[in-house]
């Protein structure tokens, strides 16, 4: 069976890694992951408009899920200012886990397995970091918040260093977290299912009894990859309302 042929290895691992893979689908330069993340904003933009615009389950739902990102993430992290960093925080965990979301979609993809939209989030984390404690402290006093309380006077210049970089590692932590989870159960999901095409060049019995295990094993881990991309939303989002909470109460 041929690599370039119809029906071989290359075109089996190509359907099934479509989901990670971008390529372009128009003359003007879209991408398939810019679509998915169009497509993200607008369900996202939808439901809560809905939501607003009307009563009964869909409401209590959203409102469930408001009271649950304010409760958890943003009164814990930034106490008086979550009221104002709560549009961000909704916007940043119902977009990323909608993205996770396209991506367990058959013929869907997975913006987020994309490492230059997990990038552009990291840096909007970063810019958010240092723009809300300069608005808060002043330029020169948010640098020197870098600074921990007892530093002797000469480890200062190396304490500050090591602290400016620790921002700076600290968003690059957020982007391959969310790059390689999101990334890592389609590559599984994407190993168990080639294991059908070696089983069935050993024989037609044996490729039955891979397929019947390995497509088991697949279904069980695209549950659980229902339960990562939540998780991923989640965590993303904490780890930015924590990091803005202590820019703007650096001794807390």
């Amino acid at each position: 069976m041929s690599e370039g042929g119809h029906g071989g290895p290359l075109d089996f691992t190509e359907l099934l890694g479509h989901h990670l893979v971008d390529h372009k689908i128009a003359s003007i330069g879209l991408t398939k992951h810019m679509l998915m993340i169009a497509i993200a904003a607008v369900i996202a933009a939808v439901v809560v408009i809905a939501a607003a615009r009307t009563r009964g389950r869909l409401r209590t739902a959203v409102e469930a899920f408001i009271l649950f990102i304010r409760k958890d993430i943003a009164e814990p992290a930034l106490g008086d200012d979550a009221a104002f960093y709560l549009p961000y925080l909704l916007t940043l965990f119902v977009f990323i886990l909608v993205m996770n979301l396209l991506g367990l979609i058959p013929t869907g993809a997975t913006p987020t397995g994309n490492l230059s939209v997990t990038m552009t989030l990291s840096a909007l984390t970063f810019v958010l970091i240092h723009a809300s404690g300069v608005v808060r402290h002043g330029l020169a006093r948010h640098l020197k918040n870098f600074i921990p309380h007892g530093v002797p006077w000469w480890a200062v210049p190396l304490v500050w260093a090591i602290e400016a970089m620790g921002y700076l590692t600290k968003c690059i932590a957020l982007c391959i977290r969310l790059f390689a989870n999101m990334t890592a159960g389609h590559m599984v999901i994407l190993l168990f299912l080639g294991l059908i095409l070696l089983g069935g060049q050993a024989s037609l019995v044996a490729g039955f009894g891979v397929a019947s295990i390995a497509v088991g094993l697949a279904v069980g881990l695209y549950a659980l990859e229902l339960i990562v991309a939540l998780i991923q939303a989640y965590v993303f989002t904490m780890l930015t309302a924590i990091f803005v909470g202590g820019a703007l109460h650096p001794d807390h």
